[in-house]
């Protein structure tokens, strides 16, 4: 199949894998995230998710039940195998960035033939709770990419097969301010390792190089894989990497209003620092990876 016109795609959601769905709704909640209701996955995962006004969204990933996912994982579900192997050797973290797809089928070929399939293709329908109480039944097709070098980050192309309706009203309006996805971070020692696997997820070959790392862009956001020194450098915060592969580091996030942000995270007791003109939040309990907020511009 040919690929030679190159369109950026859209950043669907990010998996973010918690120690259970109750602390990082409360954690989320601390952070002025308006947090969907609890939704189950027929493989035994559970997310409570954060939407966007945008249309991009944050799943916190907890395991409902450990005996479905084993289950699943037995018969080579791709997403829950990665989400146990994150899970042991990571605990909590942002383990895959999602982007939007017409033809999961079609990605899932493309990234087999150029050697970055993470396996099977997935298929299945979950109920979507809304706040009123309407139900609807939404279905996923999901194809996966990954490189073996890096086993703590994955991606994968999402087909909404039957999709939820978008309306998602209150849930989409944050007391932060959050309006959706600004960039989404990863750290590496050399980050250009890993150009390809970015380039191909994100269908974009325009990557900008700098002292610090790469910059992706998607069709709505950015996607920086930077150096350790490059992490400090931007957000003021050390991750000390003891081994090699990517590593999702940040979740940023763009707000309306800084200072709305700012007051918002002092009235809920949550401590978070200046980076430039970003405000950081490190990683707690049930909130996984560093949150930085940066202002719509």
């Amino acid at each position: 199949m040919s690929h030679t016109v190159f369109t950026p795609r859209a950043i669907d959601h990010l998996v973010l894998p918690v120690v259970d769905l109750e602390t990082s709704r409360d954690r989320l909640s601390r952070l002025g995230f308006t947090v969907a209701a609890d939704a189950s996955h027929p493989f035994g995962t559970e997310n409570a998710c954060v939407f966007f006004a945008d249309d991009t969204y944050l799943e916190p990933l907890a395991v409902g039940s450990r005996e479905d996912c084993l289950e699943a994982q037995r018969k080579g579900n791709v997403f829950v195998a990665r989400d146990q192997a994150f899970r042991f050797r990571r605990g909590e973290g942002l383990s895959a960035i999602v982007v939007k797809s017409d033809d999961a089928r079609a990605d899932d070929a493309h990234f087999r033939d150029e050697g970055q399939s993470a396996g099977r293709l997935l298929e299945f329908s979950r109920q979507f709770r809304f706040p009123d109480g309407r139900t609807a039944e939404g279905s996923f097709r999901l194809a996966f990419a990954a490189d073996l070098r890096a086993p703590d980050f994955f991606a994968f192309a999402c087909e909404r097969v039957n999709p939820i309706p978008a309306d998602r009203g209150a849930l989409i309006v944050h007391a932060n301010g959050a309006a959706g996805l600004r960039r989404i971070v990863l750290v590496e020692e050399n980050p250009s390792d890993f150009q390809y696997l970015l380039e191909m997820v994100l269908d974009q070959r325009d990557v900008t190089a700098h002292s610090f790392g790469i910059s992706v862009e998607a069709s709505n956001a950015s996607v920086d894989a930077l150096t350790p020194e490059g992490f400090s450098a931007h957000y003021a915060m050390d991750l000390v990497q003891s081994e090699r592969g990517l590593l999702g580091a940040a979740v940023v996030i763009s707000v309306v209003d800084l200072g709305v942000t700012e007051a918002c995270l002092a009235a809920n007791g949550v401590g978070y620092h200046k980076a430039g003109a970003r405000l950081v939040v490190a990683p707690e309990k049930g909130q996984g990876v560093t949150f930085a907020f940066e202002e719509l511009k």
